[in-house]
Protein backbone atom coordinates (compact mmCIF):
# COMPACT_ATOMS: atom_id res chain seq x y z
CA UNK A 1 0.00 0.00 0.00
CA UNK A 2 2.77 2.40 0.90
CA UNK A 3 4.65 2.51 -2.12
CA UNK A 4 1.32 2.01 -4.32
CA UNK A 5 0.72 5.44 -2.44
CA UNK A 6 3.71 7.01 -2.91
CA UNK A 7 3.53 5.91 -6.55
CA UNK A 8 0.39 7.53 -7.22
CA UNK A 9 1.00 10.69 -5.50
CA UNK A 10 3.72 11.34 -7.64
CA UNK A 11 2.33 10.68 -10.39
CA UNK A 12 -0.66 12.91 -9.54
CA UNK A 13 1.73 15.84 -8.53
CA UNK A 14 3.41 15.03 -11.93
CA UNK A 15 0.26 15.15 -13.88
CA UNK A 16 -0.97 18.75 -12.12
CA UNK A 17 2.27 19.96 -12.00
CA UNK A 18 2.60 20.39 -8.08
CA UNK A 19 5.00 20.46 -5.72
CA UNK A 20 5.62 19.65 -2.35
CA UNK A 21 5.36 22.92 -0.84
CA UNK A 22 2.67 24.14 -2.51
CA UNK A 23 0.62 21.43 -0.36
CA UNK A 24 1.78 23.02 2.52
CA UNK A 25 0.78 26.15 1.62
CA UNK A 26 -2.77 25.02 0.65
CA UNK A 27 -3.00 23.53 4.14
CA UNK A 28 -2.42 26.69 6.13
CA UNK A 29 -5.28 28.25 4.24
CA UNK A 30 -7.55 25.37 5.29
CA UNK A 31 -6.35 25.80 8.90
CA UNK A 32 -4.91 21.84 8.04
CA UNK A 33 -1.37 21.28 9.67
CA UNK A 34 0.78 19.11 7.29
CA UNK A 35 4.71 20.03 7.61
CA UNK A 36 7.12 19.73 4.60
CA UNK A 37 8.84 16.45 6.78
CA UNK A 38 5.29 14.92 6.34
CA UNK A 39 5.27 15.71 2.26
CA UNK A 40 8.52 14.64 2.29
CA UNK A 41 7.66 11.07 3.96
CA UNK A 42 4.42 11.21 2.00
CA UNK A 43 6.23 11.40 -1.70
CA UNK A 44 9.14 9.41 -0.70
CA UNK A 45 7.14 6.82 0.66
CA UNK A 46 8.02 6.71 4.39
CA UNK A 47 4.79 7.43 5.41
CA UNK A 48 1.35 6.75 4.52
CA UNK A 49 -1.40 9.61 5.36
CA UNK A 50 -4.06 9.63 8.02
CA UNK A 51 -7.56 9.51 6.11
CA UNK A 52 -7.87 13.21 6.88
CA UNK A 53 -5.04 14.14 5.24
CA UNK A 54 -5.51 11.80 2.14
CA UNK A 55 -8.87 13.10 1.60
CA UNK A 56 -6.82 17.25 1.77
CA UNK A 57 -4.15 15.69 -0.98
CA UNK A 58 -6.52 13.67 -3.05
CA UNK A 59 -8.48 17.12 -2.93
CA UNK A 60 -5.86 19.37 -3.70
CA UNK A 61 -5.08 17.28 -6.75
CA UNK A 62 -8.56 16.94 -8.00
CA UNK A 63 -8.50 13.08 -8.23
CA UNK A 64 -10.18 10.08 -6.82
CA UNK A 65 -9.21 9.30 -3.37
CA UNK A 66 -9.41 5.85 -3.33
CA UNK A 67 -7.57 5.71 -6.39
CA UNK A 68 -4.56 7.97 -4.77
CA UNK A 69 -4.75 5.45 -2.05
CA UNK A 70 -3.78 2.80 -4.39
CA UNK A 71 -7.55 1.01 -5.43
CA UNK A 72 -8.28 -0.19 -9.14
CA UNK A 73 -10.54 3.07 -9.77
CA UNK A 74 -10.03 5.64 -12.18
CA UNK A 75 -8.03 8.61 -11.18
CA UNK A 76 -10.48 11.45 -11.92
CA UNK A 77 -13.49 9.87 -11.39
CA UNK A 78 -15.84 11.49 -8.29
CA UNK A 79 -12.71 13.33 -7.83
CA UNK A 80 -12.63 15.38 -4.34
CA UNK A 81 -12.85 18.57 -4.27
CA UNK A 82 -11.76 21.34 -2.07
CA UNK A 83 -13.85 23.98 -1.47
CA UNK A 84 -13.05 27.60 -2.41
CA UNK A 85 -11.48 30.11 -0.14
CA UNK A 86 -10.72 33.20 -0.38
CA UNK A 87 -6.82 34.30 0.75
CA UNK A 88 -6.35 36.70 3.49
CA UNK A 89 -4.83 39.17 0.52
CA UNK A 90 -8.38 39.09 -1.50
CA UNK A 91 -10.78 38.86 2.10
CA UNK A 92 -9.58 40.96 4.74
CA UNK A 93 -11.11 40.70 7.99
CA UNK A 94 -14.27 43.27 7.99
CA UNK A 95 -14.47 43.05 11.69
CA UNK A 96 -10.82 44.54 12.16
CA UNK A 97 -9.84 48.10 11.43
CA UNK A 98 -6.85 47.49 11.03
CA UNK A 99 -7.45 44.98 8.19
CA UNK A 100 -7.89 48.09 5.63
CA UNK A 101 -5.71 51.08 5.05
CA UNK A 102 -7.53 54.92 5.24
CA UNK A 103 -7.95 54.52 1.41
CA UNK A 104 -9.87 51.34 1.81
CA UNK A 105 -7.92 49.32 -0.03
CA UNK A 106 -6.61 45.51 1.04
CA UNK A 107 -3.50 45.72 3.59
CA UNK A 108 -0.38 43.55 2.38
CA UNK A 109 0.10 40.52 3.82
CA UNK A 110 4.21 39.20 4.37
CA UNK A 111 5.17 35.32 3.87
CA UNK A 112 8.58 34.15 4.96
CA UNK A 113 11.19 33.84 2.15
CA UNK A 114 11.35 30.71 -0.41
CA UNK A 115 14.36 30.17 0.36
CA UNK A 116 12.99 28.68 3.80
CA UNK A 117 11.13 26.35 1.37
CA UNK A 118 13.77 23.49 1.69
CA UNK A 119 14.88 24.08 5.20
CA UNK A 120 13.71 21.79 7.93
CA UNK A 121 14.31 21.71 12.07
CA UNK A 122 12.77 19.36 13.16
CA UNK A 123 14.86 18.52 16.74
CA UNK A 124 12.49 21.85 17.30
CA UNK A 125 9.79 21.23 14.99
CA UNK A 126 5.73 19.74 15.49
CA UNK A 127 6.21 17.51 18.10
CA UNK A 128 8.42 20.33 20.04
CA UNK A 129 5.63 22.67 19.61
CA UNK A 130 2.95 19.97 20.71
CA UNK A 131 5.05 19.86 24.14
CA UNK A 132 4.75 23.57 24.08
CA UNK A 133 1.48 23.77 23.83
CA UNK A 134 0.86 20.87 26.41
CA UNK A 135 3.31 22.63 28.67
CA UNK A 136 1.30 25.81 28.36
CA UNK A 137 -2.15 24.07 29.43
CA UNK A 138 -0.32 22.84 32.50
CA UNK A 139 1.42 19.36 32.02
CA UNK A 140 4.65 19.00 32.38
CA UNK A 141 6.94 17.28 30.44
CA UNK A 142 9.92 15.67 30.53
CA UNK A 143 12.59 16.81 27.68
CA UNK A 144 14.65 14.47 26.22
CA UNK A 145 14.65 16.04 23.27
CA UNK A 146 17.17 18.51 23.31
CA UNK A 147 21.28 18.84 24.62
CA UNK A 148 21.08 21.38 27.44
CA UNK A 149 22.79 20.43 30.58
CA UNK A 150 21.87 23.07 32.61
CA UNK A 151 18.35 21.67 33.15
CA UNK A 152 19.26 18.45 34.53
CA UNK A 153 21.61 19.90 37.12
CA UNK A 154 24.42 19.94 35.43
CA UNK A 155 26.54 23.39 36.77
CA UNK A 156 29.08 26.08 34.98
CA UNK A 157 32.56 25.46 36.49
CA UNK A 158 32.76 27.77 39.41
CA UNK A 159 36.07 29.08 37.65
CA UNK A 160 34.64 30.12 34.78
CA UNK A 161 31.89 31.75 36.27
CA UNK A 162 33.57 33.87 38.76
CA UNK A 163 36.39 34.71 35.94
CA UNK A 164 33.50 36.52 33.95
CA UNK A 165 32.19 38.44 36.64
CA UNK A 166 35.31 39.87 37.25
CA UNK A 167 36.13 40.26 33.40
CA UNK A 168 32.22 41.77 32.92
CA UNK A 169 33.24 45.57 33.12
CA UNK A 170 35.89 45.25 30.89
CA UNK A 171 33.59 43.49 28.08
CA UNK A 172 30.96 45.96 27.65
CA UNK A 173 32.21 47.07 24.29
CA UNK A 174 32.82 45.44 20.88
CA UNK A 175 36.04 42.79 20.30
CA UNK A 176 37.43 42.55 17.44
CA UNK A 177 35.18 40.77 14.39
CA UNK A 178 37.19 37.25 14.92
CA UNK A 179 37.35 37.80 18.86
CA UNK A 180 39.22 38.41 21.91
CA UNK A 181 43.09 37.93 21.35
CA UNK A 182 43.24 36.26 25.02
CA UNK A 183 40.12 34.02 23.64
CA UNK A 184 42.02 32.84 19.91
CA UNK A 185 45.45 32.71 22.09
CA UNK A 186 43.55 29.76 23.74
CA UNK A 187 41.86 28.36 21.12
CA UNK A 188 45.31 28.23 18.86
CA UNK A 189 47.19 26.32 21.45
CA UNK A 190 44.43 23.96 22.01
CA UNK A 191 44.29 23.46 17.82
CA UNK A 192 48.33 22.75 18.85
CA UNK A 193 47.24 19.86 21.60
CA UNK A 194 45.17 18.07 18.70
CA UNK A 195 47.73 18.15 16.10
CA UNK A 196 45.45 20.24 13.77
CA UNK A 197 48.25 22.17 11.57
CA UNK A 198 49.06 25.30 9.83
CA UNK A 199 47.11 27.30 12.39
CA UNK A 200 48.14 31.48 13.71
CA UNK A 201 45.84 33.32 15.69
CA UNK A 202 44.36 34.95 12.47
CA UNK A 203 42.87 31.10 11.45
CA UNK A 204 40.31 31.30 14.65
CA UNK A 205 37.18 32.92 14.32
CA UNK A 206 34.99 32.99 17.99
CA UNK A 207 31.00 32.17 17.36
CA UNK A 208 27.64 32.40 19.07
CA UNK A 209 27.93 28.86 19.13
CA UNK A 210 29.22 26.77 16.67
CA UNK A 211 25.76 26.76 14.98
CA UNK A 212 26.55 30.68 14.30
CA UNK A 213 29.27 29.54 12.28
CA UNK A 214 28.21 26.96 10.49
CA UNK A 215 25.65 29.09 9.22
CA UNK A 216 28.39 31.66 8.24
CA UNK A 217 30.99 28.87 7.00
CA UNK A 218 28.29 27.61 4.37
CA UNK A 219 26.87 31.00 3.36
CA UNK A 220 30.46 32.34 2.41
CA UNK A 221 31.06 29.01 0.58
CA UNK A 222 28.15 27.57 -1.30
CA UNK A 223 26.44 29.21 -4.88
CA UNK A 224 23.28 27.68 -6.23
CA UNK A 225 23.47 24.09 -6.95
CA UNK A 226 26.33 23.03 -5.11
CA UNK A 227 26.49 20.24 -3.62
CA UNK A 228 27.51 19.02 0.38
CA UNK A 229 27.82 15.43 1.66
CA UNK A 230 26.47 15.50 5.00
CA UNK A 231 26.02 12.75 7.39
CA UNK A 232 22.39 10.52 7.68
CA UNK A 233 21.89 10.86 10.35
CA UNK A 234 23.09 14.26 10.97
CA UNK A 235 22.35 17.49 13.25
CA UNK A 236 20.25 18.45 11.56
CA UNK A 237 21.50 22.44 11.31
CA UNK A 238 24.34 21.36 8.78
CA UNK A 239 21.68 19.80 6.27
CA UNK A 240 19.37 23.30 6.92
CA UNK A 241 22.22 25.61 6.38
CA UNK A 242 23.17 23.94 2.88
CA UNK A 243 19.93 24.65 1.84
CA UNK A 244 19.68 28.00 2.88
CA UNK A 245 22.68 28.75 1.67
CA UNK A 246 21.21 27.52 -1.74
CA UNK A 247 23.37 24.17 -1.80
CA UNK A 248 22.02 21.01 -1.82
CA UNK A 249 22.48 18.48 0.71
CA UNK A 250 23.47 14.93 0.03
CA UNK A 251 23.25 12.55 2.59
CA UNK A 252 25.71 9.77 2.68
CA UNK A 253 24.67 6.80 5.19
CA UNK A 254 26.15 5.69 8.63
CA UNK A 255 25.78 2.10 9.01
CA UNK A 256 24.33 1.17 12.46
CA UNK A 257 25.98 -2.34 11.56
CA UNK A 258 29.15 -1.04 11.92
CA UNK A 259 29.17 1.27 14.69
CA UNK A 260 27.37 4.15 12.92
CA UNK A 261 30.88 4.53 10.62
CA UNK A 262 30.07 6.46 7.87
CA UNK A 263 29.95 3.95 4.76
CA UNK A 264 33.13 4.70 2.58
CA UNK A 265 31.57 3.41 -0.76
CA UNK A 266 28.23 5.23 0.01
CA UNK A 267 30.38 8.73 0.08
CA UNK A 268 32.33 7.81 -3.33
CA UNK A 269 28.74 7.04 -4.92
CA UNK A 270 27.66 10.45 -3.91
CA UNK A 271 30.42 12.74 -5.40
CA UNK A 272 29.39 14.55 -8.80
CA UNK A 273 31.09 17.03 -10.13
CA UNK A 274 29.30 19.70 -7.96
CA UNK A 275 30.29 18.37 -4.77
CA UNK A 276 32.25 20.77 -3.11
CA UNK A 277 32.91 19.51 0.23
CA UNK A 278 32.08 17.17 2.83
CA UNK A 279 30.92 17.21 6.58
CA UNK A 280 31.53 15.07 9.45
CA UNK A 281 30.01 14.95 12.89
CA UNK A 282 33.10 13.34 15.43
CA UNK A 283 31.86 12.38 18.17
CA UNK A 284 28.71 12.33 16.55
CA UNK A 285 25.23 13.78 17.09
CA UNK A 286 22.46 12.03 17.41
CA UNK A 287 24.27 8.06 17.37
CA UNK A 288 27.05 8.83 19.99
CA UNK A 289 30.06 7.48 17.70
CA UNK A 290 33.56 7.96 17.83
CA UNK A 291 35.52 7.80 14.76
CA UNK A 292 38.80 6.07 14.35
CA UNK A 293 41.94 6.89 12.30
CA UNK A 294 41.90 4.44 10.01
CA UNK A 295 38.14 5.56 8.87
CA UNK A 296 39.46 9.44 9.24
CA UNK A 297 41.99 8.30 6.91
CA UNK A 298 39.81 7.06 4.31
CA UNK A 299 37.68 10.24 4.61
CA UNK A 300 41.00 12.31 4.28
CA UNK A 301 41.80 10.08 1.10
CA UNK A 302 38.19 10.37 -0.79
CA UNK A 303 38.48 14.35 -0.30
CA UNK A 304 42.24 14.66 -1.16
CA UNK A 305 41.67 12.65 -4.56
CA UNK A 306 38.29 14.63 -5.21
CA UNK A 307 39.81 18.25 -3.61
CA UNK A 308 36.70 18.50 -1.19
CA UNK A 309 36.88 20.96 1.66
CA UNK A 310 36.46 19.31 5.13
CA UNK A 311 33.94 20.61 7.96
CA UNK A 312 34.62 18.72 11.18
CA UNK A 313 32.29 18.92 14.00
CA UNK A 314 33.74 18.12 17.04
CA UNK A 315 31.69 19.87 19.55
CA UNK A 316 31.49 16.89 21.50
CA UNK A 317 35.63 15.91 21.66
CA UNK A 318 35.62 16.55 25.32
CA UNK A 319 32.90 13.90 25.94
CA UNK A 320 34.89 10.89 24.64
CA UNK A 321 34.47 8.07 26.86
CA UNK A 322 35.96 4.19 27.78
CA UNK A 323 39.46 5.30 27.56
CA UNK A 324 39.14 6.49 23.91
CA UNK A 325 40.90 9.32 22.10
CA UNK A 326 39.29 12.06 19.92
CA UNK A 327 41.60 12.39 16.54
CA UNK A 328 40.60 16.10 14.96
CA UNK A 329 40.14 14.92 11.12
CA UNK A 330 42.30 18.37 10.30
CA UNK A 331 45.63 16.68 11.75
CA UNK A 332 45.82 14.06 8.96
CA UNK A 333 45.31 16.42 5.92
CA UNK A 334 48.12 19.48 6.39
CA UNK A 335 47.74 19.27 2.53
CA UNK A 336 43.63 20.20 2.84
CA UNK A 337 41.54 23.24 3.55
CA UNK A 338 40.05 21.97 6.97
CA UNK A 339 37.48 24.16 9.33
CA UNK A 340 37.01 22.89 12.23
CA UNK A 341 34.11 23.56 14.71
CA UNK A 342 33.95 23.35 18.30
CA UNK A 343 33.27 25.50 21.43
CA UNK A 344 32.26 25.32 25.40
CA UNK A 345 28.27 24.65 25.36
CA UNK A 346 28.65 21.02 26.31
CA UNK A 347 32.01 20.20 27.53
CA UNK A 348 31.96 23.26 30.30
CA UNK A 349 27.48 22.41 30.50
CA UNK A 350 27.41 26.36 29.44
CA UNK A 351 25.18 25.68 25.88
CA UNK A 352 23.43 29.57 27.39
CA UNK A 353 26.32 31.17 27.47
CA UNK A 354 26.81 30.98 23.25
CA UNK A 355 30.46 30.37 22.56
CA UNK A 356 31.89 28.25 19.71
CA UNK A 357 34.86 29.21 17.26
CA UNK A 358 36.05 27.20 14.16
CA UNK A 359 39.78 26.98 13.02
CA UNK A 360 40.86 27.34 9.80
CA UNK A 361 43.96 24.57 8.69
CA UNK A 362 45.55 23.17 6.49
CA UNK A 363 46.52 24.60 2.62
CA UNK A 364 44.80 28.14 3.07
CA UNK A 365 46.15 29.39 -0.15
CA UNK A 366 43.84 27.45 -2.05
CA UNK A 367 40.84 29.21 -0.07
CA UNK A 368 42.29 32.64 -0.35
CA UNK A 369 39.09 33.69 -1.52
CA UNK A 370 36.84 31.58 0.39
CA UNK A 371 38.27 33.30 3.53
CA UNK A 372 37.86 36.95 2.05
CA UNK A 373 34.51 35.95 1.79
CA UNK A 374 34.28 34.40 5.94
CA UNK A 375 35.81 37.39 6.84
CA UNK A 376 33.24 39.79 4.92
CA UNK A 377 30.99 38.24 6.97
CA UNK A 378 32.37 38.15 10.06
CA UNK A 379 32.04 41.81 9.88
CA UNK A 380 29.68 42.11 9.23
CA UNK A 381 27.96 40.65 12.31
CA UNK A 382 30.70 43.10 14.40
CA UNK A 383 31.47 39.92 16.69
CA UNK A 384 30.13 37.16 18.55
CA UNK A 385 28.92 37.56 22.77
CA UNK A 386 32.51 39.23 24.63
CA UNK A 387 31.73 37.89 27.90
CA UNK A 388 31.56 34.56 26.88
CA UNK A 389 34.91 35.16 25.21
CA UNK A 390 36.24 35.99 28.09
CA UNK A 391 36.42 32.64 29.79
CA UNK A 392 37.75 30.65 26.95
CA UNK A 393 41.22 31.09 28.06
CA UNK A 394 39.98 29.96 31.77
CA UNK A 395 37.73 27.01 30.76
CA UNK A 396 41.00 25.58 28.60
CA UNK A 397 42.90 25.59 30.40
CA UNK A 398 44.06 23.75 34.23
CA UNK A 399 41.48 21.25 35.32
CA UNK A 400 38.81 19.88 32.97
CA UNK A 401 35.84 18.89 34.99
CA UNK A 402 34.04 17.56 31.94
CA UNK A 403 36.71 14.47 33.12
CA UNK A 404 35.21 13.91 36.08
CA UNK A 405 31.59 13.24 34.67
CA UNK A 406 32.81 10.53 31.91
CA UNK A 407 34.69 8.27 33.88
CA UNK A 408 33.24 5.07 35.32
CA UNK A 409 31.15 6.68 38.60
CA UNK A 410 30.59 9.87 36.84
CA UNK A 411 27.23 11.02 35.64
CA UNK A 412 27.50 11.04 31.84
CA UNK A 413 29.16 7.88 32.12
CA UNK A 414 26.76 5.75 34.40
CA UNK A 415 23.63 7.73 32.51
CA UNK A 416 25.32 6.25 29.63
CA UNK A 417 25.86 2.82 30.88
CA UNK A 418 21.67 2.53 31.78
CA UNK A 419 20.18 3.70 29.39
CA UNK A 420 21.83 1.46 26.89
CA UNK A 421 21.42 -1.57 29.25
CA UNK A 422 17.51 -0.61 29.91
CA UNK A 423 16.85 0.30 26.25
CA UNK A 424 18.12 -2.96 25.05
CA UNK A 425 15.86 -4.72 27.50
CA UNK A 426 12.80 -3.38 25.62
CA UNK A 427 11.07 -5.95 23.41
CA UNK A 428 11.70 -4.78 19.79
CA UNK A 429 14.52 -1.97 20.97
CA UNK A 430 17.92 -2.28 20.01
CA UNK A 431 20.61 0.30 20.43
CA UNK A 432 24.55 0.62 19.49
CA UNK A 433 26.43 1.85 22.64
CA UNK A 434 27.60 5.88 22.11
CA UNK A 435 31.02 6.33 22.38
CA UNK A 436 30.64 9.77 23.49
CA UNK A 437 28.62 12.89 23.92
CA UNK A 438 25.15 12.38 25.68
CA UNK A 439 23.27 10.73 23.09
CA UNK A 440 21.34 7.17 21.87
CA UNK A 441 19.86 6.58 18.77
CA UNK A 442 17.85 3.25 19.46
CA UNK A 443 16.17 1.44 16.56
CA UNK A 444 12.35 0.34 16.79
CA UNK A 445 11.08 -2.69 14.87
CA UNK A 446 8.67 -1.35 12.72
CA UNK A 447 6.70 -4.58 12.14
CA UNK A 448 5.92 -5.58 15.68
CA UNK A 449 5.18 -1.87 16.31
CA UNK A 450 3.53 -0.94 13.25
CA UNK A 451 5.28 2.06 13.02
CA UNK A 452 4.91 4.24 9.56
CA UNK A 453 6.04 7.59 10.72
CA UNK A 454 8.57 8.20 13.23
CA UNK A 455 6.84 11.76 13.78
CA UNK A 456 3.46 10.21 15.08
CA UNK A 457 5.25 7.57 17.30
CA UNK A 458 7.07 10.54 18.72
CA UNK A 459 3.63 12.74 19.31
CA UNK A 460 2.29 9.18 20.57
CA UNK A 461 4.71 8.46 23.45
CA UNK A 462 4.15 12.77 24.01
CA UNK A 463 0.57 12.54 24.74
CA UNK A 464 0.35 9.09 26.31
CA UNK A 465 3.52 9.40 28.91
CA UNK A 466 4.67 13.34 28.14
CA UNK A 467 8.14 12.76 27.60
CA UNK A 468 9.31 14.38 24.79
CA UNK A 469 12.36 12.52 22.29
CA UNK A 470 12.94 13.45 18.60
CA UNK A 471 11.96 11.28 15.69
CA UNK A 472 14.70 9.78 13.46
CA UNK A 473 13.79 11.59 10.60
CA UNK A 474 14.47 15.26 12.53
CA UNK A 475 18.05 13.81 11.37
CA UNK A 476 17.84 13.33 8.01
CA UNK A 477 17.51 9.65 9.22
CA UNK A 478 15.27 8.04 6.08
CA UNK A 479 13.72 5.26 7.55
CA UNK A 480 10.64 5.47 10.38
CA UNK A 481 12.30 3.21 12.89
CA UNK A 482 14.76 5.24 14.90
CA UNK A 483 14.68 8.11 17.95
CA UNK A 484 17.16 10.24 19.62
CA UNK A 485 16.86 9.75 23.19
CA UNK A 486 19.01 12.75 25.59
CA UNK A 487 20.54 10.95 28.15
CA UNK A 488 21.65 13.93 30.52
CA UNK A 489 18.81 13.12 33.23
CA UNK A 490 20.31 11.83 36.76
CA UNK A 491 20.06 7.91 37.09
CA UNK A 492 16.63 7.69 39.16
CA UNK A 493 14.71 9.92 36.51
CA UNK A 494 16.71 8.04 33.28
CA UNK A 495 15.27 4.62 35.07
CA UNK A 496 11.94 6.22 35.28
CA UNK A 497 12.17 7.42 32.15
CA UNK A 498 12.88 4.16 30.46
CA UNK A 499 10.64 2.28 32.62
CA UNK A 500 7.67 4.38 31.08
CA UNK A 501 8.82 4.09 27.54
CA UNK A 502 8.84 0.47 27.97
CA UNK A 503 5.63 0.40 29.66
CA UNK A 504 4.62 2.44 26.20
CA UNK A 505 5.64 0.44 23.68
CA UNK A 506 4.51 -3.05 25.29
CA UNK A 507 1.15 -2.17 24.11
CA UNK A 508 2.14 0.22 21.55
CA UNK A 509 0.62 -0.54 18.32
CA UNK A 510 0.87 2.55 15.56
CA UNK A 511 -2.58 3.00 14.22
Amino acid sequence: MTESFSSRLNVAMAFRNVKQIDFVHAAEKFNIKLGKSHMSQYVSGKTVPRADIAHFLAAFLQVNEDWLMGKDVPMEQNAVILPAIESDETQPDSNSASAQSTEGKTMRTFTKSHKLDNVLYDVRGPVADEAARMEAAGTHILKLNIGNPAPFGFRTPDEVVYDMAQQLPETEGYSPSKGLFSARKAIMQYAQLKNIPNVSIDDIFTGNGVSELINLSLSALLDNGDEVLVPSPDYPLWTACVNLAGGTAVHYICDEESEWYPDIDDIRSKITDKTKAIVIINPNNPTGALYPKELLQQIVDIAREHQLIIFSDEIYDRLVMDGLEHISIASLAPDLFCVTFSGLSKSHMIAGYRIGWMILSGNKRIAKDYIEGLNMLANMRMCSNVPAQSVVQTALGGHQSVKDYIKPGGRVYEQRELVYQMLNEIPGVTAVKPKAAFYIFPKLDVKKFNIHSDEQFALDLLHDKHILISHGGAFNWQNPDHFRVVYLPRITMLKETISEIADFLSTYHQA
